[in-house]
């Protein structure tokens, strides 16, 4: 079938194989520490299992989200380095449609094969073959680093063709989600930075639902209609 998406696990396997920038320092952390404490003290164990158990069960009842299911023909798990070709695949095969609400999206200049420059190049090129691209950006006052690089990124995806928009000084956008063609939504903790694509843990998942990403899509347009094209103003962008 013409829009069928497959993704098997020699895509899956897949990691990026640009370089990485040179002089990158290290990530900082460690290797584990002891593992979980308390492992195995006996009975005592048990009794303590049920006693939160009780007092887990009522706060569901009582707690209950107003929530609905959305049906789903496939979903997926898609962890650390996984993502990027993921990524790519769906901005590549994108025939009509591409959303994407980002916390942060980092375009390095003096790396430019890094994975997040990819994946921004990949955007404009899907805008040049006549796919409507819509980037939703985090911003704030102030120039920290999440609001020069997404400023500086909006730049050059609006320079490409790329509609960007900028989401209200009022909230902040903590999302990390796109949709494909109405039918392929992406979503988890990974920003299109260097690191998050690269070395971090991240864990998100691929959704093949037309439900679910119309679901989306409505939120990125509620979210549009209070947001703004320079990310300053207040006034929400006409329809």
């Amino acid at each position: 079938m013409a829009d069928s998406y497959t993704l098997n696990s020699e895509i899956l396997s897949l990691t990026s194989e640009e370089n990485p920038p040179k002089n990158s320092p290290p990530l900082a952390g460690g290797d584990g520490g002891e593992g979980i404490k308390g492992e195995g003290r006996g009975p005592g164990k048990s009794k303590y299992f049920w006693l939160v158990l009780l007092f887990l069960f009522p706060l569901s009842t009582i707690y209950t989200p107003h929530s609905f299911c959305l049906p789903a023909e496939d979903v997926q798990l898609v962890t650390d380095a996984q993502y990027f070709q993921i990524a790519k695949k769906m901005i590549q095969e994108a025939k009509h449609s591409i959303q994407v609400m980002m916390f942060e999206m980092g375009y390095y200049d003096r790396n430019p094969n890094t994975p997040p420059n990819l994946l921004i190049r990949e955007l404009i090129n899907a805008k040049k073959r006549g796919v409507n691209v819509e980037v939703l950006l985090e911003v704030r006052e102030g120039e920290d680093r999440t609001a020069k690089r997404n400023r500086h990124t909006g730049k050059i995806l609006s320079d490409g063709g790329v509609e960007v928009i900028y989401d209200s000084l009022l909230k902040t956008t903590h999302a990390k989600c796109m949709v494909a063609d109405g039918k392929l939504t992406l979503l988890g903790s990974t920003n299109w930075t260097y690191y998050a694509l690269t070395n971090n843990h991240e864990v998100s998942v691929l959704i093949r639902s037309k439900e679910v990403a119309k679901a989306f899509v409505d939120y990125f347009n509620q979210v549009k209609a209070t947001a703004s094209k320079d990310g300053k103003s207040q006034a929400p962008i006409s329809k």
